[in-house]
């Protein structure tokens, strides 16, 4: 049997249970797992209050992300084996693939081998935003040297990541941030330019640093309000990727703006790289590439599974 975490009703931290269970071996294409870390992310608080667009069926796991060692394998994995040391890319299913507890089992095609230089917690914790970060600016907005980028909700997980894929391909990011309290630690962490909103003005600060031209992409998270100024700040032809929903007002849709610009506003979900094969496998071979020296993402480039 294994402690596995548990809740069997939608409500704050307190209902998640600590139980003793048996856990089944995995599917034909699964792999389990002795979990060693895992990470929080906000898609599971959501999960486990209702407030996410996936229904729970209780008893309900739940949880994205971790790592730990190879225990047993499915019967038609073949590119993993007992004593592994592996990471995952969040699958599709929260519950299903519930990663809070002792043992796991989850879908082969989303583990990573990764080097033994990276700790657990380093590796359960930096798949979800780099992922996503590369999935939204490299594969959807196509984003190139010489184009402007707005982060918003920059001092997040995500947001920097954002800032390392926007400059592994020579980008601009133009980083929000309400209050000047984050100011320097976003510079330290990458940003080219910072906007602290709750004293400049976004727009004018925007078109200031593009001179005149506006941000081709930007990449935000937050909805609300902030939509209305965010259009305003992009450039002719650009594209606005909202991968979330923070903010808890309405969400303007800016029609003139997004018809005098020709602009493309678009929902982008995480699972649109995942659930791919060809792109996972190109997110997998990023990542370790901005995560790891040349010499280890060279010892684990055949460590990911097909």
């Amino acid at each position: 049997m294994a402690r596995i975490v548990r809740f069997h009703e939608y409500g704050d931290a307190s209902v998640l249970k600590i139980e003793n269970l048996d856990v089944p071996p995995p599917g034909a294409d699964e792999v389990q797992i002795d979990v060693k870390s895992i990470g929080f992310n906000r898609a599971e608080v959501m999960f486990r209050t209702h407030a996410f667009m996936q229904e729970a069926q209780f008893p309900s796991r739940l949880g994205y992300e971790a790592a730990g060692i190879v225990k047993t394998v499915g019967t038609s994995v073949t590119c993993f084996r007992k004593g592994d040391v592996v990471s995952l890319i969040p699958p599709s299913d929260i519950a299903r693939w519930g990663t809070y507890g002792e043992l796991a089992n989850v879908p082969a095609r989303n583990l990573v081998k990764h080097p033994r230089s990276i700790s657990f917690e380093e590796a359960a914790a930096s798949w979800m935003q780099y992922v996503t970060a590369w999935g939204a600016l490299i594969e959807q907005a196509k984003l190139t040297a010489g184009d402007f980028v707005i982060v918003t909700a920059a001092s997040s997980s995500v947001g920097i990541a954002a800032f390392q894929v926007a400059k592994a391909v020579g980008a601009t990011v133009i980083a929000t941030t309400r209050t000047r309290a984050k100011r320097q630690a976003l510079i330290d962490h990458g940003a080219d330019r910072v906007v602290v909103t709750d004293e400049e003005n976004l727009v004018a600060r925007v078109m200031e640093i593009t001179r005149g031209a506006g941000a081709r992409v930007v990449f935000d998270p937050v909805g609300g309000p902030s939509f209305i100024p965010l259009a305003d700040s992009m450039a002719r032809g650009g594209i606005l990727l909202e991968y979330g929903a923070l903010s808890t007002e309405p969400t303007p849709f800016p029609l003139f703006t997004v018809l005098g610009k020709s602009l493309t506003l678009k929902g982008y979900l995480n699972g649109e790289i995942t659930n791919d094969d060809a792109a996972l496998e190109r997110a997998k071979m990023q990542d370790l590439i901005l995560r790891c020296p040349s010499a280890l993402c060279e010892e684990n480039q055949d460590d990911t599974c097909h």
